[in-house]
This record gives structure tokens, C-alpha cells and sequence, in this order.
């Protein structure tokens, strides 16, 4: 008795990306549909590889394909490609190979922000993403020191600079392109031009992911950059004390007024963790970005703990999620990371529709 693909599809449509609350045929998943008498061949193509359902989504399928009447073998490959963003879909793009642009900003200064763009990047690239990461803090360009890159860029077409690259990473920063001790005596305008050169004219090939390290505040410069690139969303880097919220607020609603979907909010330094006792020490107070999440509606992302190794990394040019692969603050930024996948992943199949045609 042979399968009938009717039967198979139907089976598939209750399998659900919770993430996406749509099943993997409407959602365009289900791809290289083959059928052989009583044998059926299926790929489900998730919309990143950083989900973090895709155990559960692959367990789902299984126990759904193997009560289709007539099924003896079952081949299911689960692979990942990721959508494209505005950026990716738009044909004037700037960022003609980026599928998406992911914006990480602050209210402030001193939260950690550059800390979580670059184990945020990280933790996307060892999902199996393909990354980049821009410094556009201009003011403090801390990215060089914290990726232990020394080296300067080079352009082998005399018209793009080729990124450089480390942690599995495409990386970009005006501290490349200066002394470490030179001070950028900018105005708006300057430092505006010059940042969007970084964006046009760096060759960054093709990416799922550009993390963008904004500066911090609601400034000329993180308006400019969130204005004229096509990003995929926004995510916003807080600590835990109340006093933080105001901030998260301001730039919550500099990002509304844009138009960038907020991704959700990092709670950064959420506690300490004695490195003798392990024992957590709330220094900064408790629960402020998931209390600022819940307030403004959006999703808390994750916390990552106030942890030496994460200084120490980052002093000395190796990120934390690069250099501890197993250590408790790395799980956290793969959360997170997959987190974000999730979100961005909801906001380009709520832009573009649900598919329902299936590749055979």
C-alpha cells in the first residue's frame, strides 16, 4: 500500500512552530517531499538556526508522520535557512547580502551593551548562523579590544573594506581605522557620514545575521543608523535597578517613533556570582528588565549574570561564549541568541505572510 501525500501533509499539519503558532506546511517548513510505495522522504527547512524548538519541533513531526496508514521507513532531515528581513527583501538595500540587520541599543551608557552585540553575535554564529558584527559606537569604539583584533582592514577592490574576522565572526569598528589613543573630535554630520560608510562600504558578503553595536542614548548617530538601515528589530541591553527603566523607556520609544520592532530586553549584570562559592549576590537590585518587559509588553530576552570571566574576556579579546563554551554565562547568551532568532524569525513571516506551497 503506497502513502498518499494527502495523508502526509495532513499529518504535518499539526506539527506547530510554537515560536511562529503556525504549522510547518503553512509556514513553508515542509520541503524535498518524496515518496517511494511505503517509504517518505521530508525536510523540514526551519526559519533560522538558532530556534530553539527545533528538538521539539523534529520530535512532533516524527510522531506525527509515523500514524500516516500505509508508512514503513521514514527518512525526516531537519535543516535551517534563514528568512530575510527588510534588509534582505528590500532590492535598494544597502546591505544586499545581510538578510537581517539586528539593531543592540541602550538608554545609556555603562549597562554592557557592547558586552551582549558581541556574545549575542557570538552565540548566533555557533548556532551555525552566518554573522557579522558593527561597532558604531564611534564615541567608544570598545570592539577591537574585546575581540583582540589588532589588525587593520584592507580593501582589495580599492572601493570596499574587506571586514575582519575572529570568533567566527565578520567584524567592523572605526577603532580599526584609528590610533588607540586618538580622540574622534566629531560633529554630527561627520560622524553620520562616516558611520553609514562603515554600513555601504564594507564587503560583508552574505550573512544572516549583522549585529549592529549602537551608541548609547537617542542621539544623532543610533537615530541616523536605525533611520537609513532596514533592521529586522531592536534589542534593548538594561540592568536590574528601577532607575534604569526610565532609559529603557526613552529608547523603547525612540525606536516606536522609527518604526523597529522592539525584539525584547537583555537584564545585563543581573547578579553577582562568587567565583568561590558560586553563591548570587543582587547588587544592583532585582528583576528591573523583566519588570521593565512586562510593563512595556515586550519579550525579556534573558539576564546574564555580573561574572568575572565576562570582564576578563572581554579585556583580553576573548568573549566569553568563544572562550567558556560550557559555563553558565555561555548558555545564557545562547538563550538568548535563540531568543532573538525566534523573534525575528516571528516579525519576517508576520511581514511576509504564511506560505503554503510545498517543495517537492
Amino acid at each position: 500500500m503506497s502513502v498518499q501525500e494527502s495523508d502526509v501533509l495532513k499529518a504535518l499539519s499539526t506539527v506547530i512552530d510554537p515560536d511562529l503558532n503556525l504549522d510547518v506546511v503553512k509556514a513553508g517548513m515542509v520541503k524535498d517531499l518524496k515518496i517511494d510505495g511505503s517509504t517518505v522522504s521530508v525536510t523540514i527547512e526551519l526559519t533560522t538556526p538558532a530556534c530553539p524548538l527545533k528538538e521539539k519541533i523534529k520530535s512532533d513531526a516524527e510522531v506525527a508522520l509515523k500514524k500516516v496508514s500505509g508508512l514503513a521507513d521514514l527518512k525526516l532531515a531537519m535543516t535551517a535557512k534563514t528568512r530575510a528581513g527588510p534588509t534582505g527583501a528590500s532590492k535598494d538595500s544597502l546591505l544586499p547580502g545581510v538578510k537581517n540587520v539586528v539593531l543592540v541599543g541602550a538608554g545609556k551608557g555603562g549597562v554592557g551593551k557592547s558586552t551582549v552585540a558581541l556574545n549575542l553575535a557570538v552565540a548566533l554564529a555557533k548556532h551555525g548562523a552566518q554573522v557579522g558584527l558593527l561597532d558604531a559606537d564611534f564615541y567608544g569604539p570598545s570592539i577591537p579590544l574585546m575581540t583582540g583584533i589588532k589588525r587593520q582592514p584592507v580593501s582589495k577592490d580599492g572601493k570596499n573594506l574587506e571586514p575582519l574576522e575572529a570568533h567566527g565572526l565578520k567584524v567592523m569598528s572605526i577603532g580599526f581605522l584609528i590610533e588607540a589613543d586618538q580622540a574622534l573630535i566629531w560633529r554630527g554630520p561627520m560622524l553620520q557620514g562616516a558611520l553609514m560608510q562603515l554600513v555601504r562600504d564594507v564587503n560583508w558578503g552574505e550573512l544572516d545575521y549583522l549585529v549592529l553595536d549602537l551608541p548609547p542614548g537617542t542621539g544623532d548617530v543610533p537615530l541616523t543608523i536605525a533611520q537609513q538601515v532596514r533592521s529586522s528589530g531592536a534589542v534593548l541591553v538594561t540592568t536590574p535597578q528601577d532607575l534604569a527603566l526610565a532609559d529603557v523607556i526613552r529608547a523603547k520609544a525612540m525606536f516606536d517613533k522609527l518604526h523597529i520592532p522592539v525584539l525584547g530586553i537583555v537584564e545585563n549584570m543581573s547578579q553577582f556570582l562568587c567565583p568561590h562559592c558560586g553563591k548570587g549576590t543582587h547588587i544592583f537590585d532585582n528583576g528591573g528588565g523583566r519588570k521593565a518587559a512586562e510593563l512595556m509588553a515586550l519579550t525579556f530576552l534573558g539576564e546574564v549574570p555580573l561574572e568575572l570571566k565576562i570582564r576578563q574576556g572581554g579585556d583580553r579579546g576573548l568573549p566569553v561564549t568563544a572562550s567558556h563554551p560550557d559555563s553558565a554565562e555561555t548558555k545564557a547568551f545562547m538563550a538568548i541568541a535563540g531568543q532573538v532568532a525566534a523573534r525575528i524569525s516571528q516579525e519576517n513571516v508576520a511581514r511576509q505572510g504564511p506560505v503554503v506551497k510545498v517543495a517537492s
